[in-house]
């Protein structure tokens, strides 16, 4: 038995959200200390540039882990060469009553239904000092953005240009989710009206904000759901490419059960993420990649468990990949592993 596998014994013997409390409460000092180079190590640079800015490797952390910017140098120090901070919102929420977070552990899942809890934009700005070693040496910040769940639906944009004014001169890139299951109504910005107005409204505060700062651009992504259909995923791609954006982040967590039916805690409301994700997400990127040819840059994350998973997310278009769920289930030994055999697989296609 590993020594990853003792501790996510204790871990997975809590409450799913006191065991991601302990983590992060120890994850500083672990890190600096070096313990964690027990069951890890630090993979090779192998930098990649994506939405004109570089990255160390193509492995990050996706949103949702270290929703306050508490731990972001400590996550780097475990190998990630970008993290992806919140989902954040302009004034602090509580997020949805608990229990909120589920393991499905035969099918190495996790539902949750968390309601972007966070102590809102301007307490995680200062928590970013968290930030300050990893991007001097050269490690990606993306802070992922949303709107608070007392906003009403149709003021939406309001939310996301205060935090974008917030964020601008402390992010490397900036998300958009547009795509949480467990924010009400909120998927119903990917609407064909919606999202129009929405990036537009976006797009349009970004170039004000580039004109003050002598044309300082920072790239925004925007976080797609997995169960769109496919006509709408493009017709999503294609707004987002009308106006700009810079990258596509596929996908989101999911509300199909299909994979998970009759596991303890299927039917518990929320996004499904983890390796029954998997294959959905990958068929987006592939979807995606053939239909902008090159031209929009796709950030992959759902159930990568392995780096085969992270090399088949590369195979299928992607140019980055981000974990959450398989760190979980697998630790941190599996960001070397996917940072490796991502690496060794784009050697392998500069050969031939």
């Amino acid at each position: 038995m590993t020594l990853y596998n003792i501790a996510r014994r204790v871990l997975f013997s809590m409450n799913p959200e006191t065991a991601h409390a302990v983590t992060m409460a120890n994850l500083d000092w672990v890190v600096h200390t070096g313990l964690h180079k027990l069951i890890t190590h630090m993979p090779d640079e192998d930098p990649v540039t994506v939405m004109g800015v570089r990255f160390p490797n193509t492995i990050g952390l996706a949103a949702g882990m270290d929703k306050d910017g508490t731990r972001v140098s400590a996550f780097g120090g475990l190998g990630f060469g970008h993290v992806e901070i919140g989902t954040i919102t302009p004034l602090a929420q509580p997020g949805n009553p608990k229990p909120r977070l589920f393991r499905l552990i035969p099918a190495e899942g996790v539902i949750n239904r968390m309601g972007f809890n966070n102590e809102g934009v301007v307490q995680v700005l200062e928590n970013l000092r968290s930030a300050d070693a990893f991007r001097l040496r050269g490690g990606v910040l993306g802070i992922n953005i949303g709107k608070n769940a007392v906003t009403p639906i149709e003021n939406a944009l309001s939310d996301y240009v205060k935090c974008l004014d917030a964020v601008y001169d402390h992010a490397d890139y900036i998300a958009v989710n547009i795509s949480s299951p467990n924010t009400k109504n909120l998927r119903t910005l990917q609407g064909e009206g919606e999202l129009d107005h929405l990036v537009k409204g976006i797009t349009e505060k970004r170039a004000d904000l580039k004109a003050q700062r002598n044309g300082k651009h920072v790239p925004i992504a925007v976080k797609l759901a997995p169960d769109l259909e496919n006509d709408e995923i493009l017709r999503c791609v294609d707004t987002l490419m009308k106006y700009g954006i810079d990258a596509v982040i596929a996908t989101n967590t999911t509300i199909g059960r299909k994979r998970v039916q009759g596991l303890l805690h299927a039917e518990e409301t929320g996004g499904l993420s983890g390796a029954p994700l998997r294959e959905r997400s990958t068929e987006v990127v592939r979807l995606v990649a053939e239909h902008v040819k090159g031209e929009l840059p796709i950030i992959a994350s759902g159930g990568v468990m392995s780096g085969a998973d992270a090399v088949e997310k590369m195979e299928a278009g992607a140019q980055l990949v981000q974990l959450f769920t398989g760190f979980i289930y697998k630790g941190p030994a599996l960001i070397a592993e996917c940072s490796e055999a991502v690496a060794a697989w784009r050697r392998s296609q500069q050969k031939r």
